[in-house]
């Protein structure tokens, strides 16, 4: 198949439904990584459509959604201090322990909402008596960008730019949700964006260890409901290999050029993920090298601290051990015009995808 229209075919998806049906014998739970599956998976009605014994669990979701409060709260600490915040739009109204970025923007803080960090560059060299700092936030997808942008900035001789990073790592993130005492996932969907960029050899020694199936997929409907039956076939069958259904983007080895970009300006260290805690070995830091480019040490709030929410359960909801629905807050304290959680305002956010599309079924049946 060529183009994308292909992949939104509903007479193929329902063919594949249909095999779902036939081959399921099991009760199997399936999560996918990414928000924009758990977006597709929602709002094309495919949850209602498959057989009962295939459960999907939503993971992590998206970057914005395991963003910890503290670096939001970094942020507005720069943006208090006369600092030109730049980010991408969907971090702007993320809550923050107190506000958020977009709130701090009303009260007089300087952000811009980019489509680039390279943009964040050309801004530094347009105003150097300010200092300005990009919010690099992001999985292995947004990491080339964020990185070409510091050795840009380091080849023109730009000091008043730095970002601040905070980059987290799939493979970890997985890896901490399988050594989780209540994980009962049996098969994993894995995000075809960050395989793109990082390729899949890192999930073969995971499907190995925990003997699960890993099936990378788009984000399409027959993208999804494909993926979902490579890895039923798996489970029935008792096999646990990586599966590549997003072949048309994703290869084995992924985007060798980005990956020399990553990690000639990032080298990977502890990260915390919202409402998940610190993941050892689970993002990346800016190497030695470029520490100059580093906005927590540039500006002195490596230390600002901020606890979670204790009406929100989007730890549960990212570990895939609750629903959306099943927060006492989902639809009443929490909506995306007062969102508790990053994962009721993040586009790709579960929270928000239940709120918005749990009863917009399209026409399958």
């Amino acid at each position: 198949m060529k183009y994308l229209s292909e992949y939104r075919n509903f007479e193929a998806t329902k063919s594949y439904l249909k095999l779902i049906e036939k081959t399921v014998t099991k009760t199997w739970k399936i999560m996918e990584i990414c928000g924009g599956q758990t977006h597709g998976l929602v709002k094309n009605g495919i949850l209602d459509l498959l057989p009962e014994k295939v459960q999907m669990i939503h993971g992590p979701g998206c970057p914005v959604c395991v963003t910890p409060l503290s670096l939001i709260d970094k942020a507005i600490e720069l943006l208090e201090q006369g600092v030109i915040v730049c980010s991408f739009g969907d971090m702007i109204r993320v809550p923050g322990s107190k506000k958020s970025l977009l709130e701090a923007k009303a009260n007089g803080g300087d952000l811009r909402i980019l489509y680039s960090p390279l943009e964040a560059v050309t801004i530094s060299k347009n105003n150097p008596d300010k200092e300005v700092v990009f919010f690099a936030v992001g999985f292995e997808t947004t990491a080339p960008a964020n990185a070409l942008s510091v050795i840009q900035a380091q080849k023109e001789g730009v000091k008043n730019y730095s970002i601040l990073v905070s980059h987290v790592l799939v493979p970890p993130a997985m890896e901490a949700i399988l050594d989780d005492e209540f994980c009962n996932i049996n098969a994993f969907l894995g995000a075809g964006h960050v395989c793109a960029i990082m390729g899949y050899n890192e999930y073969i020694p995971l499907s190995k260890k925990y003997k699960i199936p890993i099936v990378i997929t788009g984000f399409e409907p027959l993208d999804l409901v494909q993926g979902i039956y490579m890895a039923v076939c798996q489970l029935e069958q008792g096999k646990y290999e990586v599966e590549n259904q997003y072949a048309r983007v994703v290869k084995k080895e992924g985007n060798t050029a980005a990956i020399d970009v990553i990690t000639k300006v990032f080298e990977i260290g502890n990260r915390s993920w919202r409402g998940i805690g610190e993941i050892p070995n689970s993002g990346y830091v800016l190497k030695s090298e470029f520490k100059a480019f580093d906005a927590e040490s540039k500006f002195g709030v490596s230390e600002i601290q901020a606890p979670e929410n204790s009406d929100c359960i989007a730890g549960l909801v990212l570990k895939g051990i609750k629903k959306p629905y099943e927060c006492s807050q989902f639809g009443k304290a929490c909506h995306p015009g007062n969102p508790l959680g990053a994962p009721m305002v993040s586009s790709e956010g579960a929270c928000a995808a239940y709120y918005h599309f749990s009863n917009n079924l399209i026409s399958l049946k």
